[in-house]
């Protein structure tokens, strides 16, 4: 049984610009893709999308910045801090008809565990 998954429609155009940017990036793609089934650390998603890890880092805020990517963290018995970070959508489209752009973001389903 396939599930329709209803998107949102983004209206505001400056969110419009910002997504489009977002997804014209092989970088911002790639660590949507490897972080859409399962939060993963920046080395992580360094490690298996071969991006150079300052790279990683700047996309990663971007994408919180622009609210498509989750943070969760915690800190560690020694101090240190860990970020796993998870993808806020699932599938993005958009459209150009007559000089109007139409996007459309389907939300990435929170994990419960």
């Amino acid at each position: 049984m396939q599930t329709l998954v209803q998107g949102r429609k983004i209206d505001d155009e400056e969110r419009k610009d910002a997504i489009l940017g977002i997804i014209s990036d092989k970088y911002c793609r790639a660590i949507l893709e490897a972080t859409m089934d399962k939060p993963k650390s920046a080395m992580e998603i360094s490690a298996e999308s071969k991006i150079p890890i300052s790279t990683v880092y700047r996309r990663l805020q971007t994408l919180h910045d622009n609210k498509l990517l989750r943070i969760t963290g915690s800190i560690s018995d020694d101090g240190k801090k860990y970020f796993l970070y998870r993808s806020k959508v699932k599938a993005v489209s958009s459209s150009f008809k007559g000089g109007f752009v139409e996007i459309e973001v389907v939300p990435n389903p929170v994990q419960t565990i």
